[in-house]
């Protein structure tokens, strides 16, 4: 939880689960609403975003000029009940800024469609503070990696029964970064503010494949 404040230049482990571990995401088009705040919230301007959805797709989000955003993001992973960011603010206050605008405005389209009332996720946010390259490095892997209990839930146990399956499947999984990193085309994502330790696809992958193979250690 967060003890100190936010501040830029440093990096940050921000994630989120449904209240009482319920589920948050029950179908693609909420995980798709979810990565266009991502986009189109990281930003002072466009508060008006129900009124941009009443007319628009999620995909129209990523083509609008959002201004200067709050934060750059260097990696993301939704799950069923939960989400994990890992970010850097770009302004003073912008994480606080940011999560509070992503968490009410998902809050409030959720809970219009499916007829509820209350708080959707178990706090506003929790945060973790990157302490050094080794720390980031792990982060970047245990982020991307965690759609793999969904396809393997006991691989971090034993070990992947299929690796090559496995590994495909964290590559395919639509909601996390990793696309991003494997085809190069960064949307949500900002290399360039956090440092380079992998400097292209196949390390990236390899990178990846190598804590699959020996599992996640914590």
């Amino acid at each position: 939880m967060r003890k100190t404040p936010l501040v830029q230049g440093e990096y940050y482990h921000l994630y989120g689960r449904g209240v009482d571990k319920r589920v948050v995401f029950t179908e693609p088009s909420e995980y798709e609403r979810f990565i266009a705040y991502l986009y189109i919230l990281n930003s002072a301007q466009n508060s008006r975003h129900s009124d941009f959805f009443r007319t628009h797709t999620s995909q129209d989000a990523f083509n609008i000029d959002r201004g200067d955003p709050f934060v750059a993001f260097g990696a993301f992973c939704l799950m069923p009940n939960h989400f994990h960011l890992y970010v850097t603010p770009l302004v003073e206050g912008g994480v606080s800024k940011f999560m509070q605008r992503l968490q009410t405005a998902y809050t409030k389209y959720f809970n219009q469609k499916h007829v509820r009332t209350g708080a959707l996720f178990g706090s506003t946010f929790k945060s973790e503070h990157v302490k050094n390259d080794n720390h980031a490095k792990y982060l970047f892997s245990y982020i991307h990696l965690n759609p793999a209990k969904l396809k393997d839930p006991r691989w971090r146990d034993r070990g992947p029964s299929d690796l090559k399956k496995l590994a495909a499947f964290v590559e395919e999984y639509p909601y996390s970064s990793y696309t991003e990193y494997l085809s190069g085309d960064h949307i949500i994502t900002e290399p360039a503010n956090f440092p380079e330790y992998l400097h292209n696809k196949s390390e990236i992958q390899t990178h990846i494949k190598d804590w699959l193979r020996f599992q996640d250690p914590a």
